[in-house]
């Protein structure tokens, strides 16, 4: 079941690469970011940093997966992906879809996890009562990822579970309602997910079991061939919104209208980004991060997923998947 749902979304967004037009020709971009996912770069969007910088009008939609965010690049429907997790990127490129990642957006091994009904009464010393259990997860997501980690580790064969594909929102929603008995998810929807459950590992727990949860920013390769220039002035905003989030004379300036962008309440956009870490351009560049390490993760990702049955095969390596020219270009223009 979980095979031929990753396997068609794979397809359908390879299949869309044919409809991929010319872009940067003074008709501006559409990005693409997530709601309840708050980030410093939302408030340089709401004060028009990105259109001044690159010279045209950005658009912004939003979306509910990354894994829709790689069919609409596929389609051409947006030139941008802000905050793509890492996983539904991996299921992306694993299936022929020529994209690469320009920049690490985020890390949040806090902010992404899987809630068990509150009224199962399961925790970490029982997970075991999992088995034969319904569950929502986002496919192809760092959810997902995490998921398929963590019951590895408690041993429990997902074969044995019935899991369903449901984005965040819908998923908080059926935990809530008793319709499941495990969600899985990110951002505001896993603080709801929370009123109705518990969650079995920690983010210290999973990080050292290896899960590691970033997200970052993806574009379709032949897009930042042609247009380097426009998304290295992308990036060289977003580094800049992160720069002065860092600054906390900035915070009660930034946090009122980041909030707002992320549809969000000031208190909940708090607790939400005081668990998120922004790497500077220098720590991006670094051999943790697109100087080796994302490569290498990404190759793990991939053979998880092989593994548990969720894609047909993997690259054999990630390395063509990650473009730093853009980044190396933002990181000479903010000197």
């Amino acid at each position: 079941m979980i095979k031929r749902t990753l396997t068609a979304i794979t397809a359908g967004a390879v299949m869309s690469l044919s409809a991929l037009p010319a872009q940067a020709d003074g008709h501006g971009i559409t990005v693409a970011y997530f709601l309840e996912w708050p980030m410093p770069f939302q408030f340089a969007k709401v004060e028009g940093m990105y259109d001044e910088a690159l010279g045209v009008p950005v658009s912004w939609r939003a979306f509910g997966s990354g894994t829709e965010m790689s069919a609409a690049m596929a389609s051409g429907d947006i030139q941008l992906s802000v905050s793509q997790g890492v996983p539904p990127f991996v299921v992306a490129a694993s299936g022929g879809q020529d994209i690469q990642i320009v920049d690490v957006a985020v890390s949040y091994s806090e902010n992404d996890n899987c809630v068990v009904a509150s009224a199962l009464e399961i925790d970490k010393n029982s997970a075991a009562e999992l088995a034969g259990k319904k569950v929502a997860v986002p496919l192809g997501t760092a959810a997902h990822y995490g998921f398929l980690n963590q019951m590895n580790h408690f041993g429990i064969d997902v074969a044995s579970m019935e899991v369903v594909n449901m984005n965040p929102p819908e998923g908080a929603a059926a935990l809530a309602q008793g319709a499941v008995d495990m969600a899985c998810g990110w951002g505001g929807s896993l603080r709801r997910m929370k009123e109705s459950g518990n969650i079995l590992l920690t983010g210290a727990e999973k990080e050292e079991l290896g899960i590691l949860v970033f997200d970052v920013t993806t574009a379709p390769a032949a897009y930042i061939a042609e247009n380097g220039d426009m998304v290295a002035k992308f990036l060289e905003v977003t580094a800049k919104a992160n720069a002065m989030w860092a600054d906390p004379a900035n915070r009660d300036t930034m946090l009122p209208v980041i909030a707002q962008d992320a549809g969000m309440d000031v208190d909940s956009t708090a607790a939400t980004i005081d668990t998120f870490v922004f790497p500077t351009v220098e720590d991006q560049l670094s051999g943790k991060w697109l100087g080796g390490g994302a490569q290498d993760f990404m190759k793990g990702v991939a053979d998880v997923f092989v593994e548990a049955g969720s894609i047909d095969g993997a690259l054999d390596s990630y390395a063509d998947a990650v473009n730093t020219a853009p980044l190396d270009s933002a990181a000479a223009m903010m000197k």
